[in-house]
């Protein structure tokens, strides 16, 4: 167990911009930084990171927290394991007791799984670099490929021995579960249920998350018993952490590279990754011999908007850097393609190189995607003009992906001049090809529709008390509230709304001096908490949101504290449910920014606490009171149909006290409360 003394150090020493950047590429935007989402499918920034806060928000998908909810959100850690993260980031030192057996058990599997990869990498290293079998196979082939006991080292490179249940034993051994071992890919059962592993004589390259956590592994077969086997390299199957469409072999080494050359370069294989890693170009990635994937793309575009596919410049390779660039083109990433010379690939081109000749040849030789495709197609299809005509057309496809409407235009121009043909047509195609894509992405979202219309949503089900009651004239919400309000209202009570704002009222200005109050002791100051605490206590009333009622709770429990800032405690605090809903508090875009009140128009919240936080109480309590009349009403109906008149007798004495404090509420509120964006 962590102490919160210690997670309020790694909270404090975490730096918002710095842990974020590790995962995407941020742009300054005033005092706050902005970037591409990693939580949904983001074409244009609409993550703002502020330093001077710590906190993240995404504005699209709603994500948001501190440093520590971010690296638990993205790399699907838990909450002691993401402090974990940043402690040793920051150099804090973290004392904690060993862990029980029960504590153990208790881990969940996405952790477990993780955990015996770590063993099995661990294990892999040790063998090359201990037995005499991983030294004479392993490592001997690692230096006949040139390479050094650094980089080997760096890329946490390993061998699996030739018997066949080496890692099995071992891990069974140290108590390891098998049904991890299988889970991870790491080993098989067979029939007669013994357990083999799966990389059995084998030199392997681990995969890693972006946070370095090693996801899986490929193999490369180097055994005599398995010489002729179909696959010369086998990676791990899919598992809940790994996903290999997902993944790109040696970014966890490349991000920084990447995002300082503002640049990626994309090859084939784990040994090309290396090798111009070795060769000082370190912002390379590989997509594994696997055509590449959306996700792995978006992985990519987080670092960097530029991209170089590199191949070696026989028909295979070129044949593979046209694979998935039309993918790549539609996620608005500036594609150039860099053939290498023939008989030669990444991996070779790079030991026979050093850093600089490297670069001088891809800078010399690489083309913009679309005039390599357009100079490929008329060379190909020169004398055949039906052949001719299909390859304009895949051109022209490649073209209409593209998002962004200036670049597809300059394009069309180009292809224009070089196929020699009027530029007017080239439109028309492009135009066709992408009325088809909204077309088909229209079908698809109204099947995507239907689809959910056929599973039968909860609110369908819901009982009437979920319709919140209507609102009386006296404290009207403005008539011109946003969408996104219009929709928090109708799919809660009416209260739950002002639970809201009364909640981001103490995270925002908690210890804020609202009013004075008289004592025996003379004037005293009277903050936001102390207030909103004390209306509450008054009627014996309690937030419906449980972390809403946590809130109020810690911070009538801190507030005496010297130097408690509300936003800074809530924002920081070790349960992530809290930081999250604290964090989207101070940071909501519909936030109360001006009311009508007296006549007056109010346009700072904190210059104005004293009327503010008074009316936004009263209207909770006219919520709540509004709510509890139908709640007795119905309860009326009830009561009505048994015939209970003591019963009946009862709630009306109830409704008939409430409905006069009711009005004198209404009174009290008098003017009403606007909300603005």
């Amino acid at each position: 167990m962590i102490d919160q003394p210690t997670i309020e150090r790694i909270l404090d020493t975490a730096q918002i911009v710095d842990v974020v950047s590790d995962f995407v590429t941020l742009k300054k935007r005033g005092v706050n930084y902005v970037g591409l989402c990693p939580f949904h499918d983001d074409k244009s920034p609409s993550m703002y990171v502020s330093p001077a806060k710590g906190i993240f928000k995404c504005f699209a998908c709603g994500k948001a927290g501190n440093a520590a909810g971010f690296v638990m959100e993205h790399e699907q850690m838990s909450w002691p394991d993401a402090l974990r993260y940043l402690a040793k980031k920051y150099n804090i030192e973290i004392k904690e007791k060993e862990p029980t057996d029960e504590e153990r058990q208790s881990q969940t599997e996405r952790e477990s799984l993780f955990v015996v990869n770590q063993f099995a990498r661990d294990w892999f290293q040790q063998q090359l670099q201990q037995s005499e079998e991983g030294r004479n196979i392993g490592l001997a082939y690692f230096r006949d490929r040139g390479f050094r006991d650094d980089i080997i080292q760096k890329f946490q490179l390993g061998y699996s021995l030739e018997k066949r249940d080496a890692l099995a034993s071992e891990a069974l051994k140290k108590s390891y579960k098998k049904d991890y071992l299988i889970k991870t890919g790491l080993c098989y059962e067979t029939e007669d249920h013994r357990l083999r592993d799966r990389f059995w004589g084998r030199v392997i390259f681990p995969f890693h998350t972006l946070s370095g956590k090693v996801v899986a592994f490929g193999g490369r077969v180097l055994s005599r018993e398995t010489k002729g086997v179909a696959q010369k390299y086998v990676n791990s199957p899919e598992s809940e952490i790994f996903t290999k469409g997902n993944n790109l072999y040696g970014l966890y080494f490349a991000k920084q590279a990447i995002m300082k050359k503002d640049r990626c370069f994309l090859v084939e294989g784990y040994t090309d990754v290396i090798s111009m890693h070795q060769s000082g170009i370190e912002n390379v990635v590989a997509s594994s011999g696997t055509a590449l994937t959306e996700a792995q793309i978006r992985l990519i575009h987080r670092f960097t908007s530029n991209i170089t596919v590199l191949y070696d410049g026989d028909e295979a390779g070129i044949h593979a850097a046209l694979r998935g660039t039309d993918l790549l083109l539609a996620e608005g990433m500036n594609v150039k393609v860099c053939l290498l010379p023939d008989g030669e690939d990444p991996d070779s081109f790079a030991r026979k190189h050093n850093a600089s000749e490297y670069q001088a040849f891809i800078e010399q030789h690489e083309t913009d995607f679309i005039r390599f495709k357009t100079n490929l197609l008329m060379k190909d299809a020169e004398r055949d003009p039906i052949k001719r005509a299909e390859l304009i057309g895949s051109l022209m496809e490649s073209i209409a992906v593209i998002p962004e409407a200036i670049v597809r235009d300059i394009y069309i121009k180009e292809c224009a001049q070089m196929l020699q043909m009027d530029d007017k047509i080239l439109v028309s195609e492009v135009a066709k090809r992408r009325e088809k894509h909204a077309d088909d992405e229209a079908k698809r979202k109204e099947r995507e529709k239907n689809r959910q219309q056929d599973v039968p949503s909860s609110s369908e089900s819901a009982p009437d008390d979920n319709v919140p009651p209507p609102v009386p004239k006296e404290w009207n919400i403005a008539e011109s509230v946003s969408s996104e309000q219009q929709a928090m209202v109708k799919e809660s009570r009416v209260f739950e709304a002002y639970e809201r704002m009364l909640t981001q009222m103490i995270v925002r200005y908690g210890e804020e001096t609202m009013c004075e109050e008289d004592t025996e002791e003379g004037r005293k100051p009277v903050n936001v908490i102390s207030y909103i605490a004390h209306e509450m206590d008054i009627d014996k009333l309690r937030f419906h949101h449980p972390i809403y009622q946590q809130i109020l709770e810690e911070a009538i429990r801190h507030q005496s504290e010297e130097g408690f800032k509300a936003e800074h405690f809530f924002t920081h605090h070790g349960n992530p449910e809290v930081n999250q809903v604290s964090v989207n508090l101070i940071s909501d875009r519909y936030h109360l920014s001006k009311y009508h009140f007296k006549n007056q128009t109010v346009v700072n919240d904190k210059d104005r606490l004293t009327e503010l936080v008074p009316i936004l109480m009263t209207n909770f309590k006219y919520a709540v009171v509004s709510n509890k009349l139908k709640t007795l009403m119905h309860e009326l109906q009830e009561a009505s149909k048994t015939k209970d008149e003591q019963q009946c007798n009862a709630i009306i004495k109830e409704y008939t006290e409430l409905l006069e404090v009711q009005k004198i509420m209404a009174k009290t509120l008098g003017d009403r409360v606007v909300l603005n964006l």
